[in-house]
């Protein structure tokens, strides 16, 4: 009885993972459906959409990934999930978010994740051990912007992260979107970045943009709010942006 109640969960899960995005392949649909997720990021899942995010950015196992700020590992598990035993994730968190840092290695502690590892270095910077196949930022490019974190030079940045990519490689963004002009004051404050300034910056390092995502756009929100604001949290305009190294 029991294995039939889990089962019968389990089948449920995978039926709503399906539902969010009908082409992602079962891999992602398997991960987003994992039953040992915590139960409050499968509470978030409705409001980030995971299944249309890792199709999007064209996660599949054996692949090598760079995770800038995991946060926690809402993506971590997924991601570790999908790439499994023949893959890897570099998990690249910012020293100075000490509660990041903790739940991460909480992350690193759980049975099955064996594949993920955990580099902390000052912010902005990271460090990877072999050439790899995807770098994964969401919802934290802007975070590189803001200078009470840490002062970046976001052009030798973006070229760190086209140096660590294979030929091919993919560098996937999701970010909160932010009306036009917005300014550095502006960005700390609403934590938003215009789609078209990530656009300028990225292809300056030498990446083309090959795809655009808009399953996260929400044409309700006027990109004024900071994205903390209790109308608008969980619910921000969001664009994901796909970028490739050129092979040569």
């Amino acid at each position: 009885m029991k294995r039939t109640i889990v089962t019968a969960v389990l089948l449920l899960g995978l039926a709503g993972a399906g539902a969010m995005a009908a082409n992602a392949p079962a891999f992602v649909v398997h991960a987003v459906a994992d039953p040992g997720r915590p139960k409050d990021d499968v509470a978030t899942d409705a409001s980030r959409d995971p299944a249309d995010t890792l199709a999007f950015a064209g996660v599949k196992p054996g692949m090598v990934v760079g995770e800038l700020f995991p946060g926690g590992g809402y993506y971590s598990r997924m991601l570790s999930d999908i790439v499994g035993p023949a893959g890897k994730v570099y998990g690249l968190e910012n020293a100075g978010w000490k509660d990041a840092v903790k739940a991460d290695q909480a992350v690193l502690a759980e049975p099955g994740r064996a594949n993920v590892t955990l580099d902390v270095e000052p912010f902005g910077q990271f460090k990877l051990p072999e050439k790899i196949d995807l770098f994964w930022i969401t919802q934290n490019y802007h975070d590189l912007k803001i200078a009470k974190y840490g002062v970046v030079d976001m052009a030798a940045f973006n070229r760190h992260v086209f140096a660590s990519l294979k030929p091919g490689g993919v560098y996937f963004i999701l970010d909160h979107q932010a009306n036009p002009g917005v300014t550095l004051e502006q960005i700390a404050v609403l934590h938003r970045i215009e789609k078209a300034q990530v656009i300028r910056e990225v292809t300056a390092a030498g990446f083309r943009l090959v795809a655009e995502g808009d399953f996260l756009h929400r044409p309700g929100d006027d990109h004024t709010k900071t994205i903390f604001d209790p109308a608008i949290q969980g619910k921000t305009d969001q664009y994901a942006l796909k970028f490739i190294k050129p092979e040569a």
